[in-house]
């Protein structure tokens, strides 16, 4: 490391800091894992050795054309874990959309080393909108999505970012360097995986993959989450797994490892000592 290769020839980068029982923080869409530095540095001075990694075509990971589902992104999660030779005793963190790769992880590779799991913010278990998930995200938002990043993806993400954190014309739960930096992190992402991702994260069904779960799982999600509405992810896989705690931080956006970060990390070294 700071690189390992996946099973398809793709080199992943990938943090590790710290000594002791591991924990392997999974990114959100669309940034990398530096937007997990201020945990990550929380709880490797705490005792535990922390892992995070860019997501294949995000941050300085390559950016393969194809390879952006989430079997194949469970696959590059199972990979990294063999890379750094973590078998046992570790507790898989995934912001947002990586809260799939959890699930699905979970699922495909029966979560093999995990003692406990947490999602955050997660899109886990169905985003979509249909007939049987009607408090979801209707086809036209994630339409609206692919045709902004098309036309003009710099304009789109600073919009959407504004949202992510909660910043409105009243409210600025953070800086406008905190928009800044999080947009620069979103621009080193290719374009076709930034599409394929959204796509992945907008259409994926982990509701069958709920079952998989059989360890203890923390589930924190804002209830002002406008990205990732809590109606639709955080209280229905808090139902649907049967050892998890559902913590809902009150008025909290989506990005609440900024804006909640505090609470977060003591939410989390709790969990981890418990």
């Amino acid at each position: 490391m700071p690189y390992i290769a996946t099973r398809d020839d793709v080199d992943l980068y990938v943090k590790d800091w710290g000594e002791g029982r591991p924990v392997i923080l999974i990114h959100g869409w669309p940034l990398s894992s530096d937007s997990w530095d201020p945990v990550a540095n929380a709880l490797a001075e705490e005792g535990y050795r922390v892992l995070a990694y860019d997501r294949r075509g995000f941050g300085r990971s390559d950016q393969p054309w194809d390879g952006y589902d989430y079997d194949t992104l469970a696959d590059d999660l199972a990979d990294v874990m063999e890379a750094a030779d973590i078998t046992e005793d570790a507790t898989l963190i995934g912001f947002s959309m990586g809260g799939g790769e959890v699930a699905r992880y979970m699922s495909r590779h029966d979560g093999a080393g995990l003692v406990s799991a947490a999602l955050v913010s997660s899109v886990v278990p169905y985003m979509l909108q249909t007939g049987d998930n009607p408090n979801g995200v209707s086809q036209k938002t994630f339409d609206d999505m692919t045709q902004g990043i098309l036309a003009d993806r710099p304009a789109f993400m600073r919009a959407f970012l504004k949202q992510f954190f909660g910043q409105g014309i009243i409210s600025h739960p953070v800086s406008d360097e905190i928009i800044e930096w999080a947009w620069r992190l979103a621009m080193q992402a290719g374009l076709k995986p930034t599409l394929d991702c959204a796509a992945a994260f907008a259409t994926t069904d982990f509701r069958p993959d709920l079952a998989a779960f059989d360890v203890p799982t923390l589930v924190i999600h804002g209830t002002d989450d406008k990205t990732v509405p809590i109606e639709a992810t955080g209280r229905p896989a808090a139902a649907g797994i049967a050892r998890s705690q559902l913590v809902e931080y009150e008025g909290a956006p989506h990005g609440l490892f900024v804006t909640h970060q505090a609470k977060l990390i003591a939410d989390l070294k709790s969990f981890l000592s418990g």
